[in-house]
């Protein structure tokens, strides 16, 4: 027998006939799936320090468990000294056991850890995916606080395949993501 992440026997087993149930579908397959979770870190301050990019990315590999990309700038902004093809952030795109895996830490561990949480906004795309920022990176437990040279923010954004919004919410909150208003049905 094959290992299961937790999160995913749960959608298997409960938010499956859960969503079932509340949108009648007809079909399993009808169910939203969470396909994927993208986390994305801007960099900025990389212009000037090219190791904080290597910082960064090694920071994200120790919470995901996968290598990121380097995300480079699309075109010259001389403003800001930016030329083309510059590394200004990394990104990581979590599929299948690697993204369940990250869920829960991320719901049971790492944001009961940021300071007066009172839950996550319930702001959708329109699409039924969502995102939301983490403004320091130290509430992960895999990062070493005595080691940090500079606070970094991250986004992270949940890909479902709902057709809405609400089948979307309905998902993610059934997963056990903390949003500050939960709406009544």
């Amino acid at each position: 027998m094959s290992y299961k992440p937790t999160l995913r026997k749960k959608y298997e087993e409960e938010i499956i006939p859960a969503l079932t149930k509340e949108f009648s579908y007809k079909s399993n397959m009808q169910v939203p799936r969470l396909e994927k979770i993208v986390i994305n870190q801007g960099v900025g301050k990389a212009i000037a320090d090219k190791k904080i990019i290597d910082v960064a990315a090694n920071e994200i590999a120790a919470i995901t468990g996968q290598k990121p990309i380097k995300t480079l700038s699309k075109k010259d902004i001389s403003n800001f000294k930016l030329r083309k093809k510059m590394p200004i952030g990394v990104k990581v795109t979590l599929r299948r056991e690697k993204m369940y895996e990250f869920l829960e830490r991320l719901i049971v561990i790492s944001l009961p850890r940021i300071r007066d949480f009172r839950g996550v906004t319930s702001k959708l795309d329109g699409k039924g995916n969502y995102t939301f920022g983490i403004t320091e990176q130290i509430i992960f437990p895999e990062i070493d606080i005595d080691k940090i040279s500079t606070i970094l923010g991250m986004d992270i954004t949940f890909v479902t395949s709902a057709k809405t919004d609400e089948e979307g919410y309905a998902l993610l909150r059934e997963f056990g993501i903390p949003f500050k208003n939960l709406k009544k049905n």
